[in-house]
């Protein structure tokens, strides 16, 4: 009975990880990618998206849920989880190691950006452009969001080959490593994304 709920667990673990938590991640990438079209293309997208009907509720379910109970089951896995060597290659071991220490950074990253984005919102602050330039205008917090987006960029794209093998989709050893550079490529992609809307605001 306890296998079934942790295999249930990890299943929804993986699947939270990509559909919502994975696709809001690559649309709020886009939408900071504005940014590199000047102050006021990033404030007409970021003001898109709080003008949405029913903003609060979608978020509290689509985002904020999911995303909760994916990093709490995700820390357990990271603290209690062991390297396979037997199953997987040295290769894979090694990015199963990062998938676990960079789910720890992208929690640590993603806790700080809402705090001072999302929670400074609810005290009447405005999310806009401004508001980024300043938290971006010391090298520490520059460098501390450029950690906190690849490592968040690299957990999800990483995350997306644990999901194709848990869920079946690539079974044969062929698929898995066509799906290693399909990931590599995305995790290449996204983070070029997310560093140039980094350099945008500054």
């Amino acid at each position: 009975m306890a296998s079934n709920r942790e295999f249930f667990n990890r299943r929804l673990h993986s699947l939270l990880g990509v559909i919502p938590v994975g696709l809001f991640l690559v649309q709020h990438l886009v939408v900071n990618h504005f940014a590199t079209g000047g102050e006021e293309s990033f404030n007409k997208a970021a003001h898109f998206m709080e003008s949405l009907p029913f903003r609060y509720v979608l978020e509290t379910l689509i985002i904020f849920l999911p995303l909760l109970f994916h990093a709490i089951y995700g820390l357990y896995i990271a603290f209690t989880a062991k390297n396979n060597t037997s199953k997987f290659s040295f290769f894979r071991n090694w990015m199963f190691m990062l998938q676990r220490f960079s789910g720890v950074v992208t929690l640590i990253f993603v806790t700080w950006h809402v705090w001072e984005t999302r929670i400074a919102a609810a005290f009447g602050a405005d999310v806009n452009y401004q508001m980024m330039e300043n938290i971006l205008s010391t090298p520490f917090m520059f460098w501390f969001y450029i950690i906190g987006v690849v490592s968040t960029v690299f957990h999800f794209a990483n995350g997306l080959w644990s999901f194709c093998v848990s869920w079946g989709i690539t079974v044969t050893p062929r698929s898995q490593v066509i799906s290693s550079y399909v990931t590599m490529g995305i995790f290449v992609a996204l983070s070029i994304v997310g560093i140039r809307a980094i350099l945008a605001f500054v």
